[in-house]
C-alpha cells in the first residue's frame, strides 16, 4: 500500500440540504368578478353567518369577498368593523416589540434585511444587555401598552439563547406588569415547553404566506416546519401570534389559502404585515401594496378570523398612509407602536391619539376564536 493509500479521508464540513421540494398547488380558486347584486347577495349572506349565525365562513365564501368590486370595498369594511365588534368588543390591544439580537440570520426569507445571504444595511449584532430590554419594556408600559414582545434574528434559540430568554422574561413581566411574548424561530418540542413553563405569554411564527407560495420566498426551511413549530406553541400552552406578510408576489388566491391554513392553527393573534421593499434583499425592488388594496386585505382577514387580535403590524405606514384610521375601522383591534424591527414606526403620541380621535379604548385582549 502506498503512503497516499494509507492517509486518513478527509472529512467533508460542507452540509448538504435535500432539494426543495416543489410548492403544492393553491387549493383555492376565485370566482369571476362580481357584478354590484353579486357582491351585494354575497355580503349580506356574509353578514347573516358571522352576526346572526355566529359561525366562520366557508372556503367559497371567502373566494367569493375577494373578488367584490373595488367600489364595495366600504361596505366590505363596514362589515368586518361589525363583526370585529360583535366577536371581539371595542378595545385595541397596543404592544411593543424590541429586537433583542439583530442580523446575522442564517435563512433566506427574501423580505428580511436581517439575513446574513444578503447585503443589506443591517449587519448583525449582539444580544442586548438585559437592562436596554428592561429600559425599552418601560418605555412601552407607560405607553398604556399589555403586551411586549423580545425578537431575535435566529433560525431557532440554541441552549444559550434560550437561557438568557428565560432570564429576561421574568424579569421584563415582573418589572412591568407586561405580558411578555418572545419570537425566536422554529422550536423544538422541549423548548417550546420550557418556554411556556418559563412564563411566556404569547410566542410569535409567522406563516408569512401560502404554503403554495412559500417557496417562492424562502429556501432554506420549509412551511410545514413553520405550521408545526406554531402547533408546538399551541400544544404547549402558550398563546399563538401567527401573521402574515401580504405584497410579495402572491396572488389573491393564494391569500386565501394562507386564510384557511391561518385558521387550521388556531391562533390567538394574527399581525397583518405590508412588504416594505428592504435594499439588497430579492424583495426590494417590488412595489408596495397599494392602500385600497390593504383595505380590501384587512377586511377580509377579520373576516375570515372573526375572532382573532388582528394587529396592524411592518409597512402600514407606507401601504395605508393617510388612511390608517380606516384600517382601524375595518377590522383591526391591534397595533403595533413605535418601531419595527429594521423600519421606522410612526410615534406612539399619533397612534395613541388615532385611538382617542376613534374613541377606541386601550385594552389587553385574548382571542376569542
Amino acid at each position: 500500500m502506498s503512503g497516499a493509500d494509507s492517509l486518513s479521508p478527509t472529512r467533508s464540513t460542507v452540509t448538504l440540504r435535500p432539494p426543495t421540494p416543489p410548492a403544492p398547488p393553491c387549493p383555492v380558486t376565485l370566482p369571476g368578478t362580481l357584478d354590484a347584486i353579486s357582491a351585494r347577495d354575497v355580503l349580506d349572506g356574509a353578514a347573516r353567518t358571522l352576526l346572526e349565525d355566529r359561525r366562520p365562513l366557508d372556503a367559497e365564501d371567502l373566494a367569493a369577498l375577494a373578488v367584490v368590486p373595488d367600489d364595495q370595498v366600504v361596505e366590505l369594511a363596514t362589515l368586518a368593523h361589525r363583526v370585529r365588534l360583535a366577536w371581539c368588543g371595542p378595545s385595541v390591544e397596543v404592544e411593543g416589540i424590541l429586537s433583542a439580537k439583530t442580523g446575522g440570520c442564517p435563512e433566506d426569507c427574501h423580505f428580511c434585511a436581517q439575513s446574513s445571504r444578503f447585503d443589506t444595511p443591517v449587519k448583525a449584532t449582539p444580544f442586548l444587555d438585559p437592562d436596554e430590554v428592561l429600559n425599552a419594556a418601560a418605555e412601552t408600559a407607560a405607553l398604556g401598552a399589555s403586551e411586549f414582545c423580545i425578537v431575535l434574528a435566529v433560525r431557532g434559540p440554541d441552549e444559550r439563547t434560550l437561557r438568557r430568554i428565560l432570564e429576561l422574561v421574568p424579569l421584563v413581566r415582573d418589572r412591568t406588569g407586561l405580558n411578555v411574548a418572545v419570537s425566536a424561530g422554529i422550536l423544538s418540542p422541549g423548548q417550546a415547553m420550557r418556554l411556556a413553563e418559563g412564563g411566556v405569554h404569547r410566542y410569535n411564527h409567522n406563516l408569512e404566506t401560502a404554503r403554495s407560495f412559500f417557496p417562492e420566498v424562502v429556501t432554506t426551511h420549509s412551511w410545514e416546519e413553520r405550521a408545526e413549530t406554531c402547533r408546538l406553541v399551541r400544544g404547549a400552552g402558550m398563546e399563538l401570534c401567527c401573521g402574515a406578510l401580504l405584497g410579495m408576489g402572491e396572488s389573491d388566491a393564494q391569500r386565501v389559502e394562507l386564510l384557511l391554513q391561518l385558521r387550521d392553527l388556531d391562533p390567538t393573534e394574527v399581525p397583518v404585515n405590508f412588504l416594505n421593499p428592504r435594499p439588497g434583499t430579492p424583495l426590494g425592488h417590488r412595489e408596495a401594496v397599494g392602500a385600497w388594496e390593504a383595505i380590501r386585505w384587512i377586511a377580509l382577514f377579520r373576516l375570515a378570523l372573526p375572532g382573532v387580535i388582528l394587529r396592524y403590524a411592518g409597512g402600514r405606514e407606507i401601504t395605508l398612509r393617510d388612511l390608517q384610521a380606516m384600517g382601524m375601522t375595518s377590522g383591526i383591534n391591534a397595533l403595533i407602536v413605535g418601531n419595527y424591527l429594521t423600519t421606522l414606526g410612526r410615534s406612539p403620541a399619533e397612534d395613541l391619539q388615532m385611538l382617542d380621535d376613534l374613541r377606541m379604548p386601550v385594552g389587553a385582549l385574548t382571542g376569542t376564536l
